[in-house]
């Protein structure tokens, strides 16, 4: 309570401040993203796929998106029908899926990140330059970047 006197704000009010403008972005989004055809987890997984250099096991794609294995499998399916992703056999360790985005997912993932860019320019059209880096300042600091 302290806090909400101080500033005016109260924590509860800062979370819904901050869900609204997450809906709204994704509403936006995905509006812009419907002509895909990808379920939001699929859209997911594939971004996660893009992520890296290298391949992805399909237990670590799991375990990053906080889903059990056989539901990684299911989206993976998925895409992978679609021609999105493809999965071989890891070298290494033969009981082991790598998964790996085909070229048409790559397409696919550079349509999604401009379909969240013009999302994004939507919700932040008026916020000038100093206000924008502010914002990204503060959402690091309550919730910083992941590390891989």
């Amino acid at each position: 309570m302290a806090e909400e006197a101080a500033t005016g704000v109260s924590n509860a009010e800062l979370v819904e401040r901050l869900m609204r403008s997450a809906h709204r972005l994704r509403r936006s989004s995905m509006k812009t993203l419907a002509p895909l055809g990808l379920t939001p987890a699929q859209e997911r997984m594939l971004r996660l796929v893009s992520r890296g250099d290298a391949p992805w096991r399909m237990g670590e794609l799991a375990a990053r998106m906080g889903i059990v294995p056989r539901s990684a499998t299911s989206l993976v399916d998925a895409l992978e029908q679609t021609g999105l992703v493809l999965r071989a056999i890891d070298p290494d360790n033969r009981r082991s899926i790598l998964v790996t985005l085909t070229d048409r997912g790559k397409d696919v993932q550079r349509e999604m990140s401009q379909a969240r860019a013009e999302a994004g320019e939507q919700l932040f059209a008026q916020l000038d330059d100093s206000e924008r880096a502010l914002l990204a300042e503060l959402l690091d600091k309550v919730a910083p970047p992941e590390t891989s």
